[in-house]
């Protein structure tokens, strides 16, 4: 007996889409306000006050004042207030669990201070998870028909679409998840709901001037045989490069969190970011999208040992961030990383086209921490601008594939006790 469901009515996809496009400018416009409030408290703490004592933003010292408050003011947060910050974004990826609704002010709270304090982690992990939360809170009000699942799905395709600027990079990573979702219709017409989110995401973030993912680099021209094959290589030693990181996120974790209290480890994973802050200098700080265009707007600026330095700093500073109880995504750091190890093979093999070094190591450190090929070849196809490696990056991310699938995901685990896992 079939008991597949019938394929959604068109008057049913029409109707749905308009609570589904007003959940797209929602969760766009909290972004918005999230980065705002950001942006504004950066200006402060890197610009205002460091003029007003007579300090330069860049100084050693006060990098790591910065960074050790910063732990201490998440720390404190986490330990104290509802909600406790919400949960530990170093044990789950961008689908996880929407936090509690009473978790929600304290996790804005701590990620505004983190990214504002130059703290190695994106917005995308907390963002999505405070989208998802309200969606399915206000819908289950005045939607009661929407499913809580498809509520958390268009959330989720909205939030992306405007971290990215485009739905196109809600549609690929969503792909897989809504094809196995049972019901009769097309994959379009299960996707049309969460590209309409995603759609009505992207273009409100353009309208109140969201900051782009798109940079431009030299493109490639023609194609050779050989791109093809140092193009794997590049993306091979970049997934290697990657996977350093999946297999220390959970040790280190393990190691802050023995200490119990938030407020003390968080406090030593500031202080730690500090030293790595003075170490790899002020574009290894914060979540990396503006870094990543000041490494692309001038490649040639940079020796091979300071991108080496840039990568490993950062690697190392995503870990630390990751592990030391502040909230954030790790797509934002895993892309300057990948940036930085593309120069670098560029500046290694000069013959190599710059375009294609950058989207093959941006590809292979993305499939690591992602474990999703689309979403790899989309954020390398779009840092360096250039369609012409698209081809080229489809193959690439075959053998890529082949070594990260049974590798762990880039993800701690919890092992508390069930009875101290509820404690505060």
């Amino acid at each position: 007996m079939d008991e597949t469901r019938p394929a959604p009515r068109v008057r049913d996809l029409a109707i749905l889409a308009i609570p589904t496009i007003v959940v797209g400018v929602g969760s766009a416009f909290l972004l918005w306000l999230l980065d705002l409030a950001a942006e504004g408290l950066h200006d402060v703490i890197w610009d205002a006050v460091p003029e007003a004592i007579g300090i330069g933003p860049d100084a050693p010292l006060w990098i790591f004042t910065v960074l050790t408050l910063t732990g201490a003011a998440v720390g404190a947060a986490v330990w104290l207030l509802p909600g406790h910050g919400g949960p530990d974004s170093a044990l789950g990826e961008l689908d996880a669990p929407p936090p509690k609704l009473i978790a929600l002010p304290s996790l804005a709270l701590v990620v505004t201070i983190g990214l504002a304090g130059g703290v190695s982690l994106g917005p995308e992990n907390p963002i999505i998870g405070i989208n998802t939360a309200l969606t399915i809170a206000v819908l289950a009000r005045v939607a009661a028909k929407i499913p809580t699942k498809l509520a958390a799905t268009l959330a989720m395709a909205a939030t992306i679409g405007a971290l990215f600027g485009t739905p196109v990079a809600a549609a690929l990573v969503l792909t897989g998840a809504v094809a196995a979702v049972k019901g009769g219709g097309s994959l379009w017409d299960k996707l049309f709901l969460p590209l309409a989110a995603a759609g009505a995401g992207a273009m409100t973030m353009h309208l109140l001037g969201g900051s782009s993912l798109t940079f431009t680099l030299q493109p490639m021209g023609g194609v050779e045989a050989i791109d093809l094959l140092t193009g794997t290589i590049v993306a091979c030693i970049a997934a290697l490069v990657g996977l350093i990181g999946v297999f220390a996120l959970p040790v280190v974790h393990r190691i802050f969190h023995s200490m119990r209290n938030p407020l003390v480890y968080t406090t030593i994973g500031g202080a730690l970011l500090g030293v790595l802050g003075i170490i790899g200098g002020p574009i290894t700080l914060f979540k990396g999208l503006n870094e990543t265009g000041e490494l692309l707007a001038n490649p040639d600026d940079y020796s091979p040992g300071q991108l080496a330095l840039f990568a490993a700093v950062k690697l190392v500073a995503l870990v630390i961030a990751a592990a030391a109880g502040f909230r954030g995504g790790r797509v934002f750091p895993i892309v300057f990383i990948g940036t930085a190890l593309g120069l670098l093979a560029y500046a290694v093999v000069p013959d190599m086209p710059i375009s294609l070094a950058v989207a093959c190591a941006v590809l292979g450190i993305t499939l690591v921490a992602t474990r999703d090929g689309w979403i790899g070849i989309f954020l390398g196809a779009a840092i360096v601008g250039d369609t012409t490696v698209l081809p080229l990056l489809c193959v690439i991310v075959l053998p890529v594939w082949l070594i990260v699938t049974k590798a762990p995901e880039f993800i701690a685990h919890d092992e508390r006790p069930k009875a101290e896992e509820a404690a505060p």
